[in-house]
């Protein structure tokens, strides 16, 4: 990734939208500390709405694997898109991001790593978009998968981030009038959600 594409992710200039892949309750059991990811993506959803940012869900196969999980409120969402492809870069999706031309600046969480939240960001790259992965709000069945996923990621240019980095870039100052909210958000945390392994500094 180029560095102009890189330093577009400025939240001053750009306007960001929050992608949920795929919190399905069929993996409840097989995902690697899902309660953690799931406190992540509930903290993630919680500001989006408080910040007006626009969430994107999307669902694979519920069918077989259920719906969004009952813990996550996605009634705020732009799109519930239900899947079978893997990349969350469906018509649907695609067509809502050309709509909105101002969105520039994607933050993913979900999962899986190495499967559907790999893919989609590969595709958003490749369309030109600033991806921020929320490390602590992404998992795999095992580290290994995730491990390689971030990898891969970072390589092809997105930005692996957790999401108290996040949460402060986009307020950036101690003045803005939801800095009380987000900083509660941060304290009370839930001691699982800091249970996420971390990556080597020699996979970053």
């Amino acid at each position: 990734m180029s560095n102009s594409i890189a330093f577009s992710c400025d939240f001053n200039k750009y306007k960001c939208a929050l992608f949920l892949c795929d919190m399905q309750e069929k993996f409840r059991q097989s995902i690697l500390n899902f309660n953690g990811i799931t406190d992540i993506c509930k903290r993630l959803l919680t500001v989006a709405t408080v910040l007006d940012i626009p969430l994107i869900v999307t669902e694979q196969y519920p069918k077989g694997l259920g719906s969004t999980i009952n813990e996550l409120d996605i009634t705020n969402a732009k799109l519930k898109i239900e899947k079978t492809c893997f990349s969350m870069m469906v018509d649907d999706v695609h067509n809502y991001l050309k709509k909105n031309e101002d969105i520039k600046i994607i933050l993913l969480c979900g999962i899986e790593s190495h499967v559907c939240i790999l893919q989609t960001t590969l595709d958003l790259i490749r369309a030109g978009y600033c991806v921020m992965v929320i490390s602590d709000g992404v998992s795999s069945r095992n580290e290994t998968e995730r491990h390689y996923a971030f990898e891969i990621m970072r390589q092809a240019g997105a930005i692996i981030t957790t999401s108290e980095i996040c949460l402060f870039q986009l307020i950036r100052d101690k003045n803005h009038s939801h800095f009380k909210t987000i900083q509660n958000l941060i304290k009370n945390v839930s001691s699982t959600s800091t249970n996420i392994p971390s990556l080597p500094m020699n996979k970053l």
